[in-house]
């Protein structure tokens, strides 16, 4: 397997070094850039596989860096940002970034971020052959619209599959309230956050051993939600 490629734009010299050492590590091939703009040159020379984004950069907000990218590329973009500041995650995944982390984040952490990333890429070439998605109990299978948890069959409404399977599509990375209604209920229902909730908790219910502390369908606070993917 080629070292997967990475485009790191970010302006902290001490979390270029961090990086820089974490990701060549571990087999990366890594090109920096410290703005926006050089960023987006590196972007189109180097086609990598996935963009690390730190939001605050000295020449354009790094929203802007991942609209211009979307205009002509589909490469996962995971967004570093500032603890604390969800309304900045929320509109970074609107605008088309992939998944974010936190700072100040782990090795781990970021490590994990990037797989999920990359295995999205690859699932994109062959997407049709993925039609089960597994994760400890929990299967689904998207071709023949059948979940089970321990082997048993779970029986969901039409509203809480899809809202399941909206999860399993881009399992392991964060989803907004927003990307959940709009992809579930439709673009004229984008401002009734309170049906996420309320469908999320159903769902907890049959698939979660203990709602209050779910191993599956995780809250992002004040973002959304994720479906653990291991």
């Amino acid at each position: 397997m080629p070292e997967p490629v990475v485009v790191l734009i970010e302006d902290e010299p001490q979390i270029r070094r961090f990086l820089r050492a974490t990701l060549t590590g571990q087999g990366y091939r890594l090109f920096e850039a410290t703005t926006g703009t050089d960023g987006l040159v590196e972007v189109g020379s180097r086609q990598p596989d996935v963009v690390i984004l730190d939001l605050g950069l000295p020449d354009m907000d790094g929203l802007e860096v991942i609209r211009r990218l979307r205009e002509w590329s589909a490469v996962p973009i995971v967004v570093l940002s500032a603890r604390g500041q969800e309304g900045d995650k929320v509109q970074a995944l609107d605008a088309g970034a992939d998944d974010y982390v936190s700072k100040p984040f782990g090795a781990g952490e970021l490590l994990a971020r990037l797989r999920v990333a990359l295995r999205h890429t690859a699932g994109a070439t062959h997407e049709d052959g993925e039609a089960t998605f597994a994760v400890g109990d929990l299967r689904v299978d998207l071709l023949r619209r059948h979940v089970s948890l321990g082997g048993a069959e779970v029986h969901l409404t039409p509203i809480e599959y899809k809202l399941l399977t909206t999860l399993v599509r881009h399992a392991g990375r964060v989803v907004t309230h927003q990307q959940l209604l709009r992809e579930v209920w439709g673009p004229v229902h984008t401002d009734q956050a309170h049906y996420v909730r309320v469908y999320m908790a159903h769902l907890r219910h049959k698939l979660e051993a203990e709602p209050a502390r779910p191993r599956y369908l995780l809250t992002e606070p004040g973002v959304g939600y994720r479906l653990a993917v291991d």
